[in-house]
C-alpha cells in the first residue's frame, strides 16, 4: 500500500505521507523524538525507523501544526490525536475456511455499531439475527470521526476504526464471530468526501480535491489522481483482505462523479481476491444500471422500491417523495417487475437512470426502512408509528418474498418504536452550525413551517439523541420476530434455492395500491405475488401452483399472496 504505516523488520516501519504542498515533514514520536522525512518528486515523504506495533506517531508539518496520519489504522486520543502502529497481522482468525455465501442467499440487517454498544456488543446479537435468518449484517461506516458518536458518514480517517467503538482486534473478532456462525458481514463505506473535524489533507495536499466538483457536504475527490485512487482503493482492499469482510456498500457514488474510478475499483477488487465471494453494492442515485453488468458490482440500494412503498403505506409526498406521489401503484409494478422506477425520465430535477429490465432481480436491493430513511426525517420515526400494522406486514411480506435482495434496519424485526435520529458530537462552533443547519432542513416542511415546531427536533449533539436512537423491542415484539422469522425461513425455503438469475416477467396494477408480478425463477418456475396496500377490494389474478404464503383474505385491504408454479 502507497498510505499508511507499514512493518518491516526488527520492530521497525516505513511512514509514508503524500504533502505535494509541503517542503519539509517531520515524524514526531510520542516519545519526543523528531526525524526529518525525505521527500521524492512526486510529493511523497518517507522513513523508516524504530517503531514497533503501539508506537504512537504524527506528522510535524511546521511549529503550529501536527496532523495525524490520514491512513492511520488507530488513533489514541481523537481524529485531532496521535495515530498509532498496529500489527495487521497480529489476530489469530479461528474461521479459516471461510469463504462467502453466494450473494442470493443474502437476508441483510443495516445497523450502527455504536448504537448496539460497539463490536463487542454487535457480536453479543449475532446468533439472534441467526436464528432469525438473517445471512449478513451490513455496518454502517466504522471509520474514525470527530467525537465519539456519529452515523460515520461524517468520517476524516477512513484506515481507523473508530475509538469508541473497539479496536482493530475486536473488529475483527467480531467478523471472525459471524463466519463461525456462517453469517456474511458487510462494511458501508464513504469514497464521496470528508467530514468537517479532523479533515487535515487540504493542509498538505490540496490536489486531493477537485476544485471544479462539488458534493452537498464539501469538496468532492480528484479520484483519478494516482495518490487519491490509491488511497480509496488501498482502503477498500484493507477492509476485505486484513479484515476479512465479505462485501462493501459504497455510499452515495453519484457524488465521485467518476464511472471510470468505480470500475477500476471493481476490477482490481475482484483480481486481487478471487478466490472469495465478495459482494459490491452501489448506493448511486442516477440508477446506472451499467455498473450493475456481470463481473462489476453485484447490486444496487433500490431507493425506488423504499420511495414508492412509503408513499403508499404513508401518503407522504412532501421532498423526494413528491417523484413517486403521481401513480405510484403503477411505478412500483414498475419496480417490481424491472427493478428501477426512474430508466431515464424526469424525477422533477432533470432526467435519471437506465433501462434496468434486463438485469436480474438479484441486482437490487429491496428495503422498507434503512437508517437514511428513517434517520432523515425530523423526529426519526419508523414505519411502526407512520403506517397501521396490517399494511405494514403486508408489505414486509412483499419484501421478503420477492427476489430483490432484502435488507432490514436494527430494530425493525422486533417492530421497535424506537426513533433512529441524526447524531453528531461536535461542539463549539461546529456543533451550532450543525444544530441550526439540521432544524432548518425541515423549513421547507408543513409540519416544520412554525420555528417554535422545529426547535423541538433533537439536537443532533446531544447525547440523549444518540441514547434515544439504541433500538428497544416494541410492544408486539414477540409477534414481529415470530412474523419476520416465518418469512424469512419461507424465502430460504422457496425463493433462494430458485433465486440465481431471476428475472421479472411481467406485473400490472389490480386497483389503487394494489398489483400483481411475476418473475421467472432459476429452475424455470414462475413465482407470482398479488398485493394491496390500498383501501378497497381488488380481485386477485387466479394463478397456479403452490401458495408459498398468504395474508389477509385475498385481495382484501392489507393482503397478499404469493405462489410458486411450474
Amino acid at each position: 500500500m502507497l498510505w499508511g504505516p507499514q512493518l518491516t523488520v526488527d520492530g521497525k516501519a516505513r511512514f509514508r505521507l503524500w504533502a505535494p504542498d509541503r517542503d519539509d515533514v517531520d515524524l514526531e514520536l510520542v516519545d519526543d523524538v523528531t526525524l526529518p522525512m525525505a521527500r521524492d518528486a512526486d510529493g511523497w515523504f518517507e522513513i523508516e525507523t524504530a517503531a514497533p506495533p503501539g508506537t504512537c506517531y504524527r506528522f510535524r508539518l511546521d511549529d503550529d501544526l501536527a496532523v495525524p496520519d490520514p491512513a492511520s489504522r488507530l488513533q489514541s486520543g481523537g481524529v485531532h490525536a496521535w495515530s498509532v502502529v498496529t500489527d495487521p497481522e497480529a489476530y489469530r482468525w479461528t474461521s479459516t475456511a471461510w469463504r462467502g455465501r453466494p450473494w442470493e442467499e443474502a437476508v441483510i440487517l443495516e445497523l450502527h455499531v455504536g448504537a448496539l454498544g460497539g463490536f463487542a456488543g454487535v457480536a453479543h446479537h449475532l446468533e439472534h439475527w441467526l436464528t432469525l435468518g438473517i445471512t449478513a449484517i451490513e455496518l454502517m461506516p466504522v471509520g474514525d470521526f470527530g467525537g465519539s458518536r456519529n452515523w460515520g458518514y461524517d468520517g476524516v480517517l477512513p484506515y481507523a476504526v473508530a475509538e469508541s467503538y473497539g479496536s482493530p482486534d475486536e473488529l475483527k473478532a467480531l467478523i471472525d464471530r459471524a463466519h463461525g456462525l456462517g453469517m456474511m458481514v458487510m462494511l458501508d463505506v464513504v469514497y464521496n468526501h470528508f467530514g468537517p473535524d479532523g479533515n487535515y489533507l487540504g493542509a498538505y495536499a490540496a490536489g486531493f480535491f477537485d476544485d471544479s466538483a462539488h458534493t452537498p457536504w464539501g469538496g468532492a475527490v480528484a479520484v483519478l489522481r494516482e495518490p487519491v485512487r490509491r488511497y480509496f482503493i488501498d482502503n477498500a482492499l484493507m477492509w476485505l483482505d486484513e479484515y476479512r469482510f465479505d462485501g462493501l456498500r459504497f455510499d452515495a457514488v453519484h457524488a465521485i462523479g467518476n464511472v471510470e474510478f468505480l470500475d477500476l475499483m471493481a476490477a482490481e477488487i475482484r483480481a486481487a481476491l478471487p478466490d472469495r465471494q465478495i459482494h459490491l453494492v452501489l448506493e448511486n442515485e442516477h440508477n446506472d444500471s451499467d455498473r450493475l453488468l456481470p463481473g462489476q458490482y453485484d447490486a444496487q440500494w433500490n431507493d425506488d422500491f423504499h420511495n414508492v412503498l412509503h408513499v403508499l403505506l404513508t401518503g407522504e409526498t412532501e421532498a423526494y417523495y413528491a417523484a413517486f406521489a403521481d401513480d405510484p401503484t403503477a411505478m412500483l409494478a414498475r419496480c417490481l417487475e424491472q427493478g428501477f422506477i426512474y430508466q431515464g425520465e424526469d424525477s422533477g430535477h432533470g432526467p435519471r437512470g437506465k433501462p434496468s429490465a434486463h438485469l436480474e432481480a438479484t441486482r437490487f436491493v429491496a428495503f422498507l426502512q434503512n437508517h437514511d430513511q428513517i434517520g432523515n426525517r425530523a423526529m426519526g420515526e419508523r414505519l411502526t408509528h407512520l403506517t397501521d400494522a396490517a399494511r405494514l406486514r403486508a408489505a414486509v411480506a412483499l419484501l421478503l418474498l420477492s427476489p430483490q435482495i432484502p435488507m432490514l434496519f436494527m430494530g425493525e424485526e422486533t417492530g421497535s418504536h424506537s426513533p433512529f435520529l441524526f447524531f453528531t458530537d461536535f461542539h463549539d462552533e461546529l456543533a451550532d452550525a450543525v444544530r441550526t443547519g439540521r432544524r432548518a432542513e425541515f423549513s421547507r416542511f408543513s409540519a416544520f413551517s412554525d420555528p417554535e415546531v422545529r426547535e423541538r427536533i433533537p439536537d443532533p449533539n446531544d447525547h440523549a439523541t444518540f441514547r434515544a436512537s439504541a433500538p428497544q423491542p416494541g410492544p408486539q415484539a414477540a409477534q414481529w420476530l415470530s412474523f419476520y422469522g416465518d418469512l424469512i425461513a419461507l424465502r430460504h425455503r422457496h425463493i433462494v434455492p430458485r433465486l440465481k438469475g431471476a428475472r421479472g416477467l411481467r406485473a400490472e396494477v389490480l386497483g389503487e395500491g394494489a398489483v400483481s408480478a411475476s418473475w421467472r425463477m432459476a429452475d424455470g418456475s414462475t413465482l407470482s405475488i398479488a398485493l394491496n396496500l390500498g383501501g378497497e377490494p381488488v380481485a386477485f389474478p387466479r394463478a397456479d401452483g403452490v401458495i408459498v404464503f398468504s395474508l389477509g383474505e385475498a385481495g382484501a385491504p392489507a393482503s397478499f399472496a404469493a405462489r410458486l408454479a411450474r
